[in-house]
């Protein structure tokens, strides 16, 4: 017997088809319509369900890149369930390249959102209604925010088998376990049942190659775990991902000009200076020293600090230096991947 089709938003995508639904979302003040583009690939074979999205945050464009390579990649050929793919869930923000709403909410706190509520709160309730309900997994791609990078990283609860396994299946240089937070996509799928995993990578508003190549080579591994995709995976095992349970800021002591001697994927040493913030004229000097042992997964990229900004993320492992070491095992595995020898797919 033929597999059904998939309905979404009153249409049909047929078996071994795909297809760009654009979702209503009402009009701009203007009265522009809006909508909420999903492109849908129905295999002809049973499978999961899994949806991808991008740009929840407007500024956040890097995994908008991600999808439209993983739209070429032939390990989608043969597909075994479905894949719903959208690469920009926040048009508003991604039009004005900001972060937000209209309204000035945060979509990732807004969910699940309803019918009648603000502007984020109703795209959060369609989302919902729209994808979330209709999928097994997801993957959520998320980047640093305007002058903060964040090395490649799944964030997901460690404490959940299922999870877990997926986690290790995307393969980012990084996981770290991350509780849910109230109103986020991650927080309100979990309530219905959907595990979703969510992907930080490098900074707003920028492309970053290795990021984007560990997204596409990430959520095709999840395919190849989950048993959507028919490619082979290589024979050859992958660096394991550093696991990390706690993690941590540090601050400007004090304003100023901010040097660092550290960057993302680099291992630190508790007590480590890794960073100094001077005056304007170099009289005087406020060293960073890290907190504990561990690696940098993110770091702003702003020279000038006000006291209190925000300059490292650190998380905390048992072997910094060989955390360090996979780190850059993985970038070397992600320049030679053979996957990316497609021209679709750099």
């Amino acid at each position: 017997m033929p597999r059904p089709v998939f309905e979404i938003a009153d249409e049909e995508v047929a078996p071994g088809s795909r297809k760009t639904v654009e979702i209503p979302l009402g009009v701009l003040s203007n009265h522009t319509p809006m909508t909420l583009p999903v492109h849908v690939i129905h295999g002809r074979r049973e499978g999961p369900v899994m949806f991808v999205s991008a740009a929840i945050h407007g500024d956040e464009v890097l995994g908008v890149e991600v999808i439209r390579r993983l739209m070429k990649a032939s390990a989608l050929r043969g597909l075994c369930g479905t894949l719903m793919l959208i690469p920009i869930v926040n048009a508003y923000g991604f039009i004005s390249h900001t972060r937000y709403l209209p309204d000035r909410r945060d979509l990732n706190r807004s969910f699940p959102g309803g019918p009648n509520g603000s502007l984020a709160g109703r795209l959060a309730h369609v989302f919902m209604a729209e994808i979330v309900q209709r999928a097994d997994v997801g993957i959520d791609l998320h980047t640093g925010a305007l002058h903060r990078v964040n090395l490649p990283q799944i964030r997901t609860n460690l404490e959940i088998d299922t999870c877990h396994d997926l986690a290790h299946a995307f393969g980012a240089p990084v996981i770290l376990h991350s509780n849910l937070r109230d109103g986020s996509l991650r927080g309100a799928a979990q309530q219905t049942g959907v595990n979703v995993l969510l992907y930080e990578a490098g900074e707003g508003l920028r492309f970053d190659e290795f990021a984007i190549r560990a997204g596409v080579k990430g959520v095709i591994g999840v395919m190849q775990h989950l048993g959507m995709s028919v490619a082979k995976a290589p024979k050859k095992a992958r660096p394991k991902s550093v696991i990390s349970r706690s993690s941590h800021w540090l601050r400007a002591p004090v304003g100023g000009i901010f040097r660092a001697t550290k960057t993302i994927g680099d291992s630190v040493e508790q007590d480590e200076e890794i960073g100094v913030i001077a005056d304007p004229f170099g009289e005087t000097e406020a060293s960073i020293e890290a907190k504990s042992a561990g690696i940098i997964i993110g770091k702003t990229n702003l020279p000038i600090v006000n006291e209190g900004d925000a300059l490292f993320h650190v998380a905390k492992v048992f072997d910094a230096e060989k955390a360090g070491d996979r780190v850059e095992e993985l970038e070397q595995e992600l320049d030679e991947d053979p996957l990316f020898d497609d021209a679709n797919l750099v």
